[in-house]
């Protein structure tokens, strides 16, 4: 087998599918900021972060959709280059940021610290990953790729239900630190958009990594 990545000429079908996702990706985005910008994501006082949950699902229940019954987005999913889908991981050393809101009593421990050290744990990685997918075709369906991308789909899932319960079950007064920041812009885009982008790039990963397998 060679070493070398598939070539980034994609047929005719990953083309004509990668328009409307780029149309899709940037409609969702001026969607999120002018629902954010109208507080539509702020919960009641007590009640659970359920525009934050769908927000969060929708998309992800939109890409397994679309995965299944569109040819055309299968093929575009299947033919990205792991190489890219890797790299773009890389930003999510940024959740370092997390732990800097922590210290300034903005956003509560229990969600930033294992939201902050989880996101910076995959960003870390992920060049070592990148180097394997470099060095050989053959590591993006190795035991090791399909295992660092199903801990990146662990660490997500773990902020997003300690921020979810948090928001729901943690009030207090003017001194307690709670989660009312991250439903307001510009911290809502990490859950409703950076987050279930980060999650379909990992599912894009296991889903080609499954297929080199079969």
């Amino acid at each position: 087998m060679s070493n070398t990545m598939p070539s980034t000429h994609w047929p005719s079908p990953v083309l004509k599918a990668g328009l409307p996702a780029t149309i899709l990706l940037v409609a969702w985005l001026l969607a999120i900021l002018i629902l954010g910008s109208n507080g539509a994501f702020v919960a009641a006082p007590g009640a659970p972060p359920l525009a934050l949950l769908v927000a969060f699902l929708a998309p992800i229940a939109a890409f397994l959709a679309a995965f299944r019954m569109s040819n055309a987005f299968r093929a575009f999913v299947l033919n990205a280059d792991p190489r890219v889908l890797v790299a773009m991981q890389a930003w999510r050393f940024a959740g370092f940021g997390f732990i800097e809101l922590y210290v300034h009593r903005i956003l509560p421990g229990y969600f930033a610290w294992p939201a902050g050290l989880g996101d910076m744990a995959i960003g870390l990685t992920a060049p070592w990953i990148l180097a394997g997918l470099i060095r050989s075709s053959e590591f993006a369906s190795s035991r090791t790729f399909v295992a660092w991308n199903l801990l990146g789909l662990l660490d997500l899932i773990v902020a997003i239900g300690t921020g979810g319960i948090g928001s729901f079950l943690v009030t207090g007064g003017a001194a307690t630190i709670t989660m009312d920041a991250m439903p307001r812009l510009p911290l809502v885009l990490i859950p409703v958009y950076l987050v279930p982008l980060f999650f379909m790039m990992h599912l894009a990963a296991l889903a080609q990594a499954r297929t080199r397998t079969a």
